[in-house]
């Protein structure tokens, strides 16, 4: 098992540039890489530097998403896909048919998870997947709790997780509360794992994640489990680390 790495910047651009340098360098070496995206407020500063920067660096790759909101249709203004879509997928021209994501409007959500898994199968796995934190150390919607060798499936979200996200949905909406997520066991699988974390809220969870025990309390102190596993950190969420 080897150490997780960590970078710190001195604010959240420059922390988002660095993933995104991470992400192209990547992409140089193997054009086709199966990259897998993560959505929410975090990472947009991702995707603008991969807007501005990729060029055609994206065209041959595959685009994984990393979770979605059970009832919501891919065309849902709040939905996963439709970040990626607007954000990247649209923006840089790619084929459409090269985004996988989960269905969240499935008639049969565990047979959707099973035809996931078997598409990640089919793709060869992820070569680098990008995740964030929430505030009480999950990855993905794997919340406090998830077995680490867990796959993907449906799953209740915690009051802390809806409330965070909340911002993502008009007032009248309520938000979901099930989604489908990779399990942390297919989120272990994948080549390589680069998970930024940026402000103050998400410093504890950092520390505990990066510094704290291995444990399914912190869902993302699993990624002490992976041999080539790097955190991104701007000052403010690396402020608890020793």
């Amino acid at each position: 098992m080897s150490d997780v790495r960590v970078v710190v910047f001195d604010d959240a651009e420059t922390a988002a540039g660095h993933v995104a340098g991470l992400l192209l360098g990547r992409l140089r070496a193997e054009p086709a890489s199966v990259v897998g995206l993560a959505a929410g407020n975090t990472p947009r500063p991702v995707h603008a530097h991969l807007r501005a920067e990729a060029g055609g660096a994206l065209a041959a790759a595959h685009l994984v998403g990393l979770d979605e909101y059970v009832g919501l249709a891919a065309d849902d203004p709040a939905a996963f896909r439709t970040q990626f879509r607007r954000e990247l997928v649209d923006p840089l021209g790619l084929a459409a048919e090269r985004l996988h994501t989960l269905e969240g409007v499935a008639a049969d959500l565990l047979a959707e998870c099973a035809r996931f898994e078997a598409a990640l199968a089919d793709l060869g796995g992820v070569s680098w997947q990008l995740l964030g934190i929430g505030r009480n150390g999950h990855i993905g919607f794997n919340e406090p709790g998830t077995p680490f060798d867990s796959r993907t499936r449906p799953v209740p979200l915690s009051e802390t997780t809806r409330r965070d996200n909340a911002a993502a949905f008009a007032p009248d909406r309520e938000v979901p509360r099930v989604a489908l997520t990779q399990g942390i066991g297919t989120i272990l699988s994948a080549r390589s794992l680069v998970l930024l974390a940026t402000g103050e809220t998400k410093a504890e969870a950092v520390a505990a994640a990066v510094q704290g025990p291995c444990t399914v309390a912190v869902p993302a102190s699993a990624l002490q489990r992976h041999p080539d596993a790097t955190v991104v950190l701007d000052r403010p969420a690396a402020r608890r680390l020793r």
